[in-house]
């Protein structure tokens, strides 16, 4: 039972950067495509709405604990990605921004770190998956 407690923790944990970021990104997807455009995406205002969607919908089913290892392997792809593009490099010539992208390119692989484990582990039993199918 603790461990399935624990989930529910490591699930809010892990899900919290995503729900909000992705409500961040299409409460302002202007903005959010002005910043891929800089990183050189190509179409970003779509990648802004597929990104904020999937961030969005992705942290809800962590949550939920629905889908949960389809769900927490594609957020430990995306921040990969994420992590690569967009602080790989960044900051130019300025220490300050250099260590700050540095330390954001660590949080992703990190977090990514963490939905690995979460995939391999699974949601537990307070989950709708848990819920689906309870384990033995």
């Amino acid at each position: 039972m603790p461990v399935d407690a624990a989930a529910i923790i490591a699930r809010f944990l892990l899900a919290v950067v995503f729900i909000p970021n992705g409500i961040m990104k299409l409460s302002d997807v202007s903005g959010t495509a002005g910043y891929f455009a800089g990183l050189g995406f190509p179409m970003p205002t779509a990648v802004a709405w597929g990104s904020g969607l999937f961030e969005l919908l992705a942290g809800l089913c962590i949550v939920a604990g629905f889908q949960t290892r389809i769900a927490a392997v594609l957020l430990a792809l995306f921040c990969l990605a994420a992590g690569v593009t967009g602080h790989v490099g960044q900051g130019g010539d300025d220490p300050v921004i250099a260590f700050m992208h540095m330390q954001a390119l660590l949080k992703d692989i990190g977090l990514a770190g963490g939905f690995v484990a979460l995939a391999i582990a699974g949601p537990g039993r307070f989950s709708i998956d848990g819920a689906v199918n309870p384990p033995p």
